[in-house]
This record gives structure tokens, sequence and C-alpha cells, in this order.
């Protein structure tokens, strides 16, 4: 059997089954973006990584090394943040064929060390190793966060309301920017989008709060899209969920580059992935009070976009009321 064949999720299954189903101290482990580890101490430790590989996640004409610095480190930062944690260090293993230049290596670790900075965590240590033609940026950040705080993305109830912070779709909109540089746009619709492409900002302000509040139920980040990430959390949890397609935010950056691209901005919204928004779930009589604490403290807007319910899958509820089982099941690295 390929690789290509069993895809993302099918391989990981298999992999797990070859490993221990329980390990000491292990709070969380494979099947979530991020371990959470108790190490006898007040709190848990979080472990999270993602990689960055040429040809795959970027290309080198359009992204800058201090971009891609930042954005590597910005897409961990937000697994810690859909924990309610806060980051502390990072390592990382870098793999360079041999002419690269060296100031374009110490432009990716600005970025690295800016975008950790500003989470408050810092890079420690890592490794480096020679490639042949493409850059290979894999890094590590571990975090802390207090027992009865962190958020699990198993533990959605039927009836909870389902939110997301800010608007989904933009970065997917940015990446057609990228692949299409002819597309027709104004500068200032361009450049954010591309920005939120780029440079993704997490939620980390968004995550502590949420988390701290006591009264969200289910957490996790947008990476591979709103529907795959929600059924995500209803695979875990044992549920479903319905998304009501005319409560999704969607911006006029999005809908104008949707509209030059002669896409549906709202499949966008739904599937394109890689924004870094949280999804959670919570009480529907709880969703006045944190959707008003958030934008106060942070100016981030939360939008209630569906609900949890008994059985299984993510359906969308059109405007007219029509149920619609959609396609986009999220991102696959070998289903593509």
């Amino acid at each position: 059997m390929l690789v290509g064949k069993i895809g993302e999720f099918g391989l990981l299954e298999r992999i797990a089954a070859m490993l221990p189903k329980r390990s000491a101290g292990v709070i969380e482990g494979i099947g979530d973006d991020v371990a959470v580890l108790d190490v006898s101490g007040p709190e848990y430790l979080l472990a999270t990584c993602d990689i960055q590989v040429e040809g795959v996640h970027f290309t080198r004409e359009a992204i800058t090394p201090y971009q891609l610095g930042r954005r590597v480190a910005a897409i961990n930062v937000s697994d810690i943040a859909a924990k309610g944690g806060d980051p502390r260090w990072a390592l990382v293993s870098l793999a360079l064929p041999g002419d690269i230049e060296v100031g374009w290596v110490e432009e990716l670790y600005r970025g690295m060390r800016e975008e950790t900075a500003l989470a408050g965590a810092s890079v420690v240590g890592g490794n480096l190793s020679g490639m042949k033609s493409a850059v290979v940026v894999d890094f590590t950040l571990l975090g802390v966060v207090a027992p009865e705080r962190f958020v699990r993305r198993s533990t959605a109830r039927a009836g909870d309301a389902v939110l997301l912070t800010g608007a989904a779709g933009e970065s997917r909109a940015g990446l057609e920017l990228i692949r299409r540089p002819d597309m027709k746009l104004s500068s200032s619709v361009r450049r954010r989008l591309t920005q939120r492409h780029l440079c993704p900002q997490p939620r980390l302000a968004e995550g502590r709060l949420l988390a701290h509040s006591g009264l969200v139920t289910a957490m996790m980040d947008v990476s591979d899209g709103v529907v795959g990430d929600l059924l995500h959390i209803c695979e875990a949890s044992g549920k479903g969920a319905e998304i009501e397609t005319a409560s999704l935010s969607i911006s006029p950056e999005l809908s104008e580059a949707a509209l030059a691209a002669g896409a549906d901005p709202l499949e966008w919204a739904l599937s394109g992935g890689e924004d870094y928004e949280l999804l959670f779930t919570a009480a529907p009589e709880d969703v006045p009070f944190l959707k008003k604490m958030v934008l106060e403290a942070t100016g981030t807007a939360c939008t209630q976009i569906g609900v949890i319910c008994t059985g299984a899958g993510v359906v969308l509820r059109l405007a007219d009321g029509t149920l619609l089982d959609p396609a986009a099941k999220g991102w696959d690295h070998f289903g593509r």
C-alpha cells in the first residue's frame, strides 16, 4: 500500500496503532496537534511541532526568509494557543542546500526570534543538516498550561454553540494571489491577503482568555479548514455538527479576491485552511459573554457559526434551509 493511497490521516492511524496505547504521564498524545504531558509539576508541559518544506509549503521566490521564520513559529504558537497555554521554548532542525547564503539563514532566524519573543518564548537549540536541493525547517515548540485550564478537542457536547475567531478564508485567498500574481486587485487588498497567508497571526491572547474563562468545552486552531477541523472536534468528541453558512464572516477583501479568481468565497472560508483562527464550542447561554470578553480584551470578533449535534459528521445549512454534505474534508498531505 502506498502512502499516497492511504492518505495522511490513514497513515496516522496506522502509526498510532504501532505505538503504546497509554504511556505514563501522557494526558493527550497522538491524535491531537499538541501533546499534553504531566511532568509532576504544577503545570502540564505542552509539546508541538510543525515542518515547512520547500516546494510543498513554500517557495523561496514567494516568501522572504524573515517571513518564513515568522510563519513557522506562528503556526506552532497557534497550536499552543488552542490549548490555552503559554509558549516557552523552541527547537529548530534546519536542512539546507550548500548554496544558500548565510544572510538568508540569519534572516530566517531573525523571523523566528521575533515571532517567538512576541509569544513570550525563545529558540534554545536545534540541529543543522545538509540537503541536496530543498530547504526544510522543522520547528518544535514547548509550552505550559495549568491542569485546570487546558482545553481538549474531545469534549464538545451536543447542543453547544460552535464559534470562530476572526474570519476564515483569507489565507486561501492570499495563496491564490501568490499563485496568480496577474490577478487584478487593489494594492491594499493584495497586501492584506498575502500577509495573512505568509505571516499568520496566532490567537494567543484569545486562546488564553477563552481557556481561563472555564466556559469553553472544546477548542482547536484552524489549519485544515473550518469544515475539516470541526470534523476533527466532532470525531474526537463522538458528535456531529451543523454549520450555518450564512453566519460565516466573509470579509470584503476575501469577496473581492474570490470574484477576481472566479471562485466561491464561501468555499474558501469553509475549506481554505491555514487561517490559524480558533474554533471553539461553548454552551449557548455563555456565547454573549465570551464574545464580549474577547472583543473588549483583544479587539477580535467571535462569530457563532453553528451547533454541535448528536450523530456524526459535519453538515452545512444553507441560507434557504437546505442541508448539504460538504465535499471538502480539509487538507491531507498525501491525499491530493
